[in-house]
């Protein structure tokens, strides 16, 4: 079997149109990536729920920096308890026709890039699941400035902790290491949870949880939170100048202030969105949402 195989990622992705990588995998644009990291985890949710998927989200997670946001393009590995004839199969292909060396969680962090984030299925595995201590994980930090999401244990948690810029979701930790799994596949469909996660879907980690974007979506997510951020500011703006009352804009919106929107948006970008007090509240719940 091959780790890694250009053609069954091009085949499972077929409604990315965009550029990949060299292994097959989307490659979802860089500036797409840096908008993600606005957005939140509801805004997100909503278009992919509108679109018909409703197994993206995990939530529950061990978080070392729940402030901080994880956001970059999934790399997967799928790990399953050992079988000596399957592991002592897989090993050998993997070193003498693949030319890869180390354990095989080394054999994923060696393929990691830029803005990856490495997602890994241990089957919820923490006592001797730990995928990734302090040197595997400043591996991966190294390699993609973003993070790690390990459906299983993590070690060496005082080090971790301190690796900067690096955000890690896990099901717990544990001093044991690894032992008695195998790596099946290498950006492969995986499951996380009650997820399905596919190689080049964009990951965006916060507080919430974890959630799945299919690469064809990510730009009409950004676009939808951009603009939902941009009604905010809007609303926040003609509430603090007397035009509307509250009761106008925490309702939907009229005809006439739709169209006042649609003017105001002439001269406001996304960006200008940056300066809302997020502590002031979310949209009132009547306001339109992709819901309904």
């Amino acid at each position: 079997m091959k780790y890694n195989n250009r053609e069954d990622i091009v085949q499972l992705t077929p409604l990315w149109e965009g550029e990949r990588f060299d292994d097959g995998r989307p490659r979802v644009p860089d500036h797409i990536i840096r908008r993600m990291e606005r957005v939140t985890m509801e805004e997100a949710w909503a278009v992919l729920w509108r679109h018909g998927y409703h197994f993206q989200f995990e939530g529950q997670w061990h978080q070392q920096h729940p402030d901080r946001v994880l956001v970059g393009r999934a790399v997967t590995g799928v790990f399953v308890p050992t079988r000596p004839d399957m592991h002592d199969s897989l090993m050998t292909y993997g070193q003498e026709e693949e030319g890869r060396i180390g354990a095989m969680n080394s054999w994923v962090i060696e393929t990691l890039v830029q803005d990856d984030v490495i997602v890994i299925d241990l089957f919820g595995k923490v006592y001797e699941g730990t995928f990734s201590g302090a040197n595997l994980s400043t591996a991966i930090a190294s390699r993609t400035g973003r993070g790690q999401v390990i459906y299983g244990g993590i070690r060496d948690a005082e080090q971790i902790i301190d690796i900067p810029n690096f955000a890690t979701f896990c099901k717990g930790v544990d001093p044991t290491p690894i032992r008695n799994v195998t790596l099946t596949g290498m950006n492969v469909p995986c499951r996380i949870g009650a997820a399905t996660c596919l190689p080049g879907d964009v990951v965006l980690g916060t507080i919430t949880g974890v959630l799945f974007i299919p690469p064809h979506l990510a730009e009409e997510v950004v676009d939808h939170a951009e603009r939902t951020h941009l009604r905010e500011l809007f609303s926040h703006t003609r509430l603090r100048e007397g035009v509307y009352n509250s009761s106008q804009m925490d309702t939907k919106w009229s005809e006439e202030i739709e169209a006042d929107f649609e003017e105001w948006l002439k001269v406001h970008k996304p960006e200008d969105a940056e300066s809302i007090d997020w502590e002031k509240g979310k949209p009132g719940e009547g306001e339109e949402t992709l819901l309904g």
